[in-house]
């Protein structure tokens, strides 16, 4: 199946079926997907190698997002969000932190009521720097795909082999509520194995892990764009609303993108 990279640093702004009119910021090249993880969904394809890819400057970046905000803004266009995304994981970008406050003084100016969220794997919360950016931001949205170490492997294909399941709540705990889990749902095969985290005993894991790290808001979804592999597939309707309700039993704000 066929997959996307984002061919600019400041891309959109789009509608998201989950934060609104979103614009776009990539910190990663503009010709090779660059990321911790190596998801076998990720709508930008799997990681490539590419020698001659470049990360953009803080500067480039700065500069880019204020011709657009200034642009929109003249052009009386409407804005919700500034959302970091883009192809592959945001914060390894090694200015980040001071990215993130850059963005924060132009969406001060530009368009004061919008918001700023970072979607984000979680794999470089062992960063102070990291974590202190993701704490200024409006929606720290960050990716819990299943509190199961197999499945992670499967799913989300860490780089590093310091990524587990248990690594990934104890550094999503010290937010303190103050972070929104995001989880991708679905069916399907990979390695010749079976991958499906929408059984009883995935979500049970799940929710205890959310019992833990106690978010203030999960945003659960299933695949809506194209992916890598050709053997996934979506969670049903009634599986993401059956989900959904438990999470809600658990006392959690949730919101569901299908």
């Amino acid at each position: 199946m066929s997959t996307i990279l984002f061919d600019k640093i400041i891309f959109g702004p789009v509608k998201s079926r989950r934060l609104g009119i979103s614009l776009g910021i990539n910190l990663l090249p503009l010709t090779a997907k660059i990321c911790t993880f190596n998801c076998i969904y990720c709508e930008c394809g799997f990681n490539t190698t590419d020698p001659q890819a470049v990360i953009p400057t803080r500067e480039e970046v700065r500069q880019q997002l204020e011709i657009t905000l200034s642009e929109m803004k003249n052009r009386h266009e409407p804005l919700d969000v500034i959302t970091f995304a883009g192809n592959g994981e945001p914060t390894i970008h090694k200015d980040f932190a001071t990215i993130v406050d850059d963005t924060i003084a132009l969406r001060n100016t530009y368009f004061p009521n919008a918001g700023i969220s970072v979607l984000s794997n979680s794999t470089q919360l062992d960063h102070p720097s990291v974590v202190q950016a993701l704490n200024k931001v409006d929606n720290n949205i960050l990716k819990l795909d299943s509190a199961n170490d197999h499945t992670i492997q499967l799913l989300n294909r860490p780089v590093s082999k310091k990524i587990t399941a248990q690594w990934l709540i104890e550094h999503l705990q010290q937010f303190h509520g103050n972070v929104i889990i995001q989880t991708m749902f679905l069916h399907g095969e990979t390695d010749h194995q079976i991958i499906d985290n929408t059984t009883d005993e995935e979500v049970e894991l799940w929710l205890a892990a959310l019992k833990q790290i106690k978010p203030k808001q999960v945003m659960i979804y299933t695949i809506d764009r194209e992916t890598p592999l050709q053997s996934l597939r979506k969670a049903t309707h009634e599986e993401l609303t059956s989900i959904a309700q438990k999470v809600k039993e658990h006392g959690f704000d949730v919101l569901v993108g299908e």
